[in-house]
């Protein structure tokens, strides 16, 4: 199969496009035809070897754990699934090996639902790691609930997107921190944006003088601490960024793969609570570039990368 692989940590000039061998199938997997695999810091900082602490890598290492295809073979014990199911997942293992930048993933039932019938495949691609960061957070380390004031940071990317869009249905008024440019993009999310930079926590006392009940940090660094100064007392904060949040007495958060959880969002989507914004979508071969515009930070939405199939 065409992959995407690396054979040593590195920037983006370590990527090669080319044959690596087909997976194989385990009891509790199926194998899925990828359509699409979206692009999450987390890939290229695991490249630079940045999380070298948590994964073991066996090289050659296919990058990527968010995915949406179709099932075309089954496990020996995986029933939940039938050949032609389309499918989306977020496919993490205990180490970086083989991952979704490929034509075929072998991906565990446990990290697997269906796709949502009216999401196209880049866009159920770019749903998984972000759309599980934001459910988990908001409803395990915040309890989000009905008339609480929710702070989201970097709220026009992946993640914070979807934790306005699932925060608002809780009943939570939201205020998310975007560039002016993104805006407009998080009113129609149903967030009240409030700019970033100098002068954060002034702009964010004037919008909301009493404070916010709950913080979802995605930033990390001055934003976390900003965070902390306009918290209600007993108010709660998280970060997935910033491992200081444990001093603040928060929550430091690492997204699960949970295929409850993810047929959860997958609902949400159908129903149109949820949706997802794909910012730029490249092809496969072209991964290198689709990680260097995801490494400056900029995203709105999620960046994905597609396979082409003539059948």
């Amino acid at each position: 199969m065409k992959a995407i692989s690396y054979s040593r940590y590195g920037g983006p000039e370590v990527l090669e496009y080319g044959e690596r061998p087909d997976p194989k199938v385990g009891p509790d997997a199926v194998l899925v035809k990828v359509r699409a695999a979206a692009v999450n810091p987390v890939d290229w900082k695991a490249r630079e070897g940045w999380i070298d602490g948590l994964f073991e890598p066996v090289f050659p290492v296919i990058p990527g754990w968010d995915v949406a295809g179709v099932v075309v073979q089954l496990g020996l014990d995986a029933p939940e699934f039938a050949v032609g199911d389309e499918v989306m997942g977020y496919v993490r293992e205990g180490f970086l090996s083989r991952g979704t930048f490929a034509e075929y993933v072998a991906a565990p039932v446990r990290t697997l639902a269906r796709k949502p019938r009216n999401l196209s495949f880049e866009e159920a691609a770019g749903l998984p790691l972000a759309g599980l960061t934001a459910y988990q957070v908001l409803h395990r380390a915040l309890s989000v609930g009905g008339g609480d004031t929710v702070l989201v940071h970097a709220a026009a990317g992946g993640v914070g997107s979807i934790a306005v869009q699932l925060a608002g249905r809780l009943g939570a008024r939201v205020i998310g921190t975007a560039s002016e440019r993104n805006h407009d993009m998080l009113r129609r999310l149903g967030a009240e944006p409030v700019e970033y930079g100098d002068g954060l926590v002034d702009r964010l006392r004037a919008i909301a003088p009493d404070g916010v009940d709950a913080a979802f940090d995605t930033v990390g660094g001055d934003t976390l601490q900003a965070s902390a100064e306009v918290l209600k007392p007993n108010g709660r904060i998280a970060s997935i960024a910033d491992g200081g949040v444990l001093a603040l007495g928060g929550r430091y958060c690492w997204v699960r793969p949970d295929a409850a959880d993810l047929a959860v969002l997958g609902e949400l989507a159908e129903q149109g609570v949820i949706s997802v914004h794909v910012d730029k979508a490249f092809p496969l071969e072209e991964a290198a570039e689709a990680q260097k515009l995801n490494a400056e930070g900029r995203t709105r939405g999620k960046i994905v990368v597609t396979v082409d199939w003539e059948s």
